[in-house]
């Protein structure tokens, strides 16, 4: 039993050293981050109604919405405004944004 646990434990430390530095760079993302003024807002809130908050989003979230804004498999919406946007973004581009407006309060 010990040892199960331990190794679970150990499992779970890997897994979160993994997910750590997979995250995304906030400084890095508020270099990136101009685009998104034009409708997000210098500090995270929207401009108009239309144009959701993303100051305090959950990453996994934003990271999520961007992914499938890019690959076009968000189609409602926002998605005419918001696939071209993604289009060109990187993984590495996506966690950063993300990491950039989660950390915003």
């Amino acid at each position: 039993m010990m040892l199960k646990v331990l190794f679970a434990s150990t499992l779970l430390t890997l897994g979160m050293t993994g997910m750590a530095q997979a995250a995304g760079d906030a400084a890095a993302g508020a270099g990136k981050s101009a685009v998104c003024t034009a409708c997000h807002g210098a500090d995270g809130i929207g401009l108009v109604p239309i144009y959701p908050n993303l100051k305090g989003q959950q990453v996994a979230y934003l990271e999520s919405s961007l992914k499938a804004y890019r690959e076009g498999q968000r189609t409602g919406g926002n998605a005419a405004i918001m696939t071209p946007m993604a289009k060109n973004l990187s993984d590495e581009d996506i966690a950063d944004l993300a990491a950039y407006y989660g950390a915003m309060k």
